[in-house]
């Protein structure tokens, strides 16, 4: 009995000095935003269930590229404000990091008081709010510009430290698309409350919980294309976008800058289609449509409700071709090289092959691997 009791103090002793070891902070444990001067401490030896003293409101943390940007910033150990409008979209997001490291707040994108209830506590804010499509309560213009404007205006107001603001390629003033035009306006009105904000314009994104290959996939027989499927872009994976925006987080030089993330490989529609042919092995049969009968059964469809696949807008972006900035910034500056559809492409789409031929290997571009440099950007 003595010697149990013996050992249980022993046991006890040890548990206590292990604790009070790993609870000493030290003078590496202190960091700084360099704009700002604001401290933060770090606990634990890094990772997700660790505390790198950062937190972080992601705005738009439902949407498709959002959910990659949320476990990439979780997983270093910062404390993500996720900013939703349906806690049922957002539900899913609390796995992303530790216990208490996902905070669910509900906003309204009209609502000046529960932006800033999102953004007071943060050094660091993403914007990634955006609309494929218009309805009656928010518009192009409501989403991409005013609302914009108004997270960025509670940003300033609370003194946050850095601001990202997630546009598109070919965003331009003077663009047919609307979602296009928009986005570029959203860009100048960040500028004018916060200069030195960041501004990220991904091309076409493609992953598993997409709206671009997924509607290749799933619309067997029911495939159009408009403009004979020439025009070209460069698809990106979300996952590299993600990424970007993970290094755009703690690399202050990143700055006031704008940067172009799209794919290294410009294809056209067509070869898009052929691609997702080879890899489901099915047909996939597309239909042609004139542009004019494409944007009026758009704008039928359009009226649908909740319709979120096909627009007026999403028809006459399906026409244009993705024109990179020549010297804009992009995947190379910040160390990262983008993977190739054609290497990845079987990763999603392997599942809309049928059971009989599912585990067939696909042979072009399949099991490149390359090694890179590991780089550290201030």
């Amino acid at each position: 009995m003595l010697a149990t009791a013996l050992l249980r103090q022993a046991g006890r002793r040890e548990t206590a000095k292990v604790a009070s070891m790993t609870q000493t902070r030290s003078i590496h444990d202190l960091t700084f935003r360099k704009k700002t001067g604001q401290t933060m401490f770090t606990h634990g030896r890094g990772g997700r269930s660790s505390t790198n003293g950062h937190i972080a409101t992601v705005f738009g943390c439902t949407g498709f590229l959002a959910r990659y940007v949320v476990n990439k910033l979780a997983r270093q150990g910062t404390q993500v404000v996720v900013a939703y409008r349906d806690p049922d979209e957002a539900r899913h997001l609390k796995v992303s990091g530790d216990l208490g490291q996902i905070i669910p707040l509900e906003f309204d994108l009209k609502n000046r008081e529960q932006i800033m209830e999102c953004v007071r506590h943060s050094d660091i804010v993403y914007n990634l709010v955006g609309r494929d499509y218009e309805t009656k309560n928010f518009t192009f213009n409501d989403v991409h510009v005013e609302g914009s404007r108004l997270i960025a205006e509670a940003a300033a107001e609370a003194g946050v430290a850095r601001f990202v603001q997630v546009s598109a390629l070919n965003a331009a003033e003077d663009s047919t698309s609307a979602f296009l035009r928009t986005k570029y306006l959203g860009e100048q009105a960040v500028r004018e409350v916060i200069p030195d904000a960041t501004i990220a314009r991904p091309g076409t994104m493609y992953g598993h919980e997409d709206r671009f290959l997924n509607r290749i996939g799933d619309g067997d027989g029911w495939q159009f294309w408009v403009n004979e499927g020439k025009a070209k872009i460069y698809p990106v994976s979300a996952i590299d976008v993600a990424q970007a925006l993970e290094v755009m987080f703690l690399a202050d030089s990143t700055a006031g800058k704008t940067y172009e993330l799209y794919g290294p490989r410009a294809m056209t529609y067509q070869q898009i289609y052929q691609l997702a042919r080879e890899i489901s092995m099915k047909p996939l049969p597309i239909r042609p449509l004139p542009l004019p009968i494409a944007k009026f059964a758009a704008s039928l469809l359009d009226k649908l409700p909740y319709n979120q696949m096909i627009s007026p807008d999403l028809i006459e972006r399906m026409t244009l071709d993705d024109k990179p900035t020549p010297g804009a910034l992009g995947f190379k500056d910040l160390y990262i090289e983008p993977v190739d559809l054609q290497n990845v492409g079987i990763n999603y789409l392997r599942r809309f092959r049928s059971n009989a031929v599912f585990d067939l290997p696909y042979e072009k571009g399949e099991g490149e691997v390359k090694k890179g440099l590991y780089h550290v950007i201030d």
